[in-house]
């Protein structure tokens, strides 16, 4: 049986990519670990089928954050049986590149994001520069690797020559929840995902004083304050709820009973233009519509299915029409609803997972 170790830099709990990725491979007869942090206020494990481990930290952001986990990481693995290292993302890849040089086994790099054009590292020129320096310098070093979409892929390959796969974030296909047509009263909508920067908070947020519905927001992230700020400035408190971290668990039995989705995200870095996010697929699986950003990866797939209504901008007027539209208009509500229920059964995790079985499975021959 061989062992694959993964490692984030996130809580465990939350990540329905790696959940799907890992529960996978431990069905296909892998042995799998994953390994993420514990921070002060993290919940109770939740128990999988799969190994986990969680390393213990003092500093919660940061220059001081990166540089303690990725020295506890590198000695843990260090320590770790294993035959292969996967950094999920730019900021585990270093202590896996080292670990698989001095213990010779094989190294994969799984990117989740364009990391060095994400929001916040795109605005920090200091930052920019050190994740830069090492994307430039390990990236080439891990000639096998899959992720999101064909953007990045196609930018790997432009930048470092490297050819990865697109495992994309689907979820799992779920039977239809056979929802009833909604009435007019106790409408929500609802958004999913990080509370980070980039968003789209700041057009969102007083968007919501001319649409008749509550908007109902489920994550956590490094805008969250912020948020709550903009609640009450834009005196919508009333209107905006926030519902903090909800286990995956939950939040599908919660997505499709809020009459449509929001995924939207500001233009600011390939990273945020070029994005597909879970949500996005949460919701057609949840089998709601939804408000979506009208940016490339995403209009293509709105061009087979036509399971969202896209916008161009994210300005405060353009977001208060969509919602308006969605919300009003049922004829478009029924279609977009209706399709779907066709997309999810192409766009689903026991689809996607037969690729990542098969990369898998070529690492080790």
């Amino acid at each position: 049986m061989k062992k694959i170790i993964f490692t984030v830099t996130n809580d465990l709990n939350y990540d329905q990519r790696m959940h799907r990725i890992c529960n996978s491979l431990h069905q296909s007869g892998y042995d799998v670990k994953l390994v993420g942090i514990k921070r002060e206020n993290s919940k109770q494990l939740t128990a999988q089928v799969y190994k986990q481990k969680r390393l213990s930290i003092l500093f919660e952001k940061g220059f001081l954050f990166y540089t303690e986990y990725n020295i506890k990481l590198f000695i843990y693995l260090l320590f770790s049986k294993s035959n292969a290292y996967c950094a999920i993302d730019l900021d585990t890849i270093i202590p896996n590149y080292f670990v698989s040089i001095i213990k010779r086994k094989k190294r994969v790099y799984d990117a989740h994001e364009l990391f060095t054009e994400l929001n916040e590292v795109v605005n920090n020129k200091a930052v920019f520069w050190f994740w830069t320096k090492v994307e430039n310098f390990f990236v080439p070093k891990f000639s096998k690797g899959y992720t999101v979409n064909a953007f990045i892929k196609d930018e790997f390959k432009r930048r470092y020559g490297v050819k990865y796969e697109v495992i994309r974030n689907l979820p799992l296909l779920i039977k239809s929840t056979n929802q009833p047509i909604y009435q007019s009263t106790n409408q929500s909508i609802i958004y999913q995902g990080a509370v980070n920067y980039g968003r789209g908070f700041e057009q969102l947020i007083p968007a919501m004083k001319k649409v008749n519905a509550e908007l109902h927001i489920y994550g956590i992230g490094n805008f969250y304050n912020e948020v709550e700020e903009l609640i009450i400035i834009n005196k919508v408190e009333e209107k905006v709820k926030l519902f903090g971290a909800i286990l995956p668990s939950e939040l599908k039995n919660i997505t499709p009973n809020a009459y449509f989705g929001i995924t939207i995200f500001e233009a600011k870095g390939l990273n945020q233009y070029h994005s597909l996010a879970n949500r996005f697929f949460d919701y057609i699986m949840a089998e709601i519509p939804q408000v979506c950003v009208g940016y490339p990866e995403y209009k293509i797939i709105n061009d087979e299915f036509s399971i969202a209504l896209l916008v161009d901008k994210i300005e405060i007027e353009t977001l208060t029409n969509a919602l308006n539209k969605l919300m009003d208009d049922e004829v478009l509500y029924q279609q977009l609803k209706s399709n779907c229920l066709v997309a999810k059964e192409k766009l689903n995790w026991q689809n996607e997972e037969i690729k990542l079985i098969t990369f898998w499975k070529n690492i080790f021959i």
